[in-house]
């Protein structure tokens, strides 16, 4: 006869997140001790985790926070399934690390995952949790932006999940007024550059050359081909860089014009989506 209820169960599944069965396995292993049943769940999920390397974490939620008006961190962190990311104690965890970034002031991967959580470090909290779940868990993304207006934007792309996209915009302070709404727009349109001039040199001669083998190739004469090139360079901006865009909110103009009204401009920003 089971030395455990249903209740039993539910409990213990709330609290790690693990599987039905192996929560039932190890309450029967344990005679109904909900503490040693933790504990096997625990060490037999850490066994496992050498198994699950090869998998991949393409699930996952995105986690964002600002200070001050002028410091946004935003984390990605994975799992394997869509279930696991909109688990609770998932959130909570991805939430505990957002915090580490925070308070250590991590702008790279390596520095998040050697931050301390009280007597752990990050890496530490990775590999527990992946062992309590049951799922290969991963921190694959964390950015940090910094400027005199910060505004942060997470996007569900489903309504049953926790934040797909998490985006940070940095400018002046005149940028407060409009801010999410810019965020808002990189999250739709995923400029890659703030405009022409932030473009590397080496990507603009690229696609120049690009361009110039396309254009010929359409039997084009040849003098007129640098200025059909110019004219195509001209749009690819225009689909690549944020301020060249139409802006999400005012199809009617560009970013560029919506910022100009408001006296604002735009730094620096980025944009993470999980498992791109």
């Amino acid at each position: 006869m089971a030395n455990y209820t249903a209740a039993d169960v539910k409990a213990l599944r709330d609290q790690t997140g693990a599987g039905m069965m192996d929560v039932k396995k190890a309450l029967e292993e344990a005679n109904g001790d909900k503490e040693k049943a933790l504990e096997i769940i625990r060490l037999s999920g850490l066994k496992s985790l050498a198994k699950r390397e090869d998998r991949v974490a393409s699930a996952g939620l995105i986690v964002g926070k600002v200070i001050d008006d002028k410091v946004g961190i935003i984390v990605e962190v994975n799992s394997e399934t869509d279930f696991v990311a909109k688990n609770e104690k998932f959130i909570a965890f991805a939430n505990t690390i957002l915090d580490a970034a925070v308070e250590t002031g991590a702008a790279d991967l390596a520095t998040l995952l050697e931050a301390p959580v009280e007597d752990k470090k990050v890496s530490d909290l990775v590999d527990n949790m992946g062992a309590v779940i049951g799922e290969k868990i991963e921190i694959r993304n964390v950015v940090r932006v910094e400027g005199d207006h910060v505004a942060l934007y997470l996007h569900q792309t489903s309504a049953d999940l926790p934040a797909q996209v998490g985006v940070l915009v940095a400018g002046n302070e005149k940028l407060a007024s409009l801010g999410r709404d810019v965020a808002m727009h990189i999250a739709a349109f995923s400029p890659d550059f703030v405009d022409s001039d932030n473009v590397p040199a080496d990507v603009v001669e690229k696609e120049r050359e690009t361009l110039t083998k396309l254009t010929l190739s359409e039997g084009k004469p040849e003098h007129i081909v640098p200025k059909i090139v110019e004219g195509r360079l001209a749009a690819f901006f225009q689909e690549n860089c944020l301020i060249e865009q139409d802006f999400a909110k005012d199809l009617s103009k560009k970013v560029k014009e919506a910022l100009a009204e408001a006296d604002a401009s735009v730094k620096s920003f980025a944009r993470v989506q999980v498992g791109a």
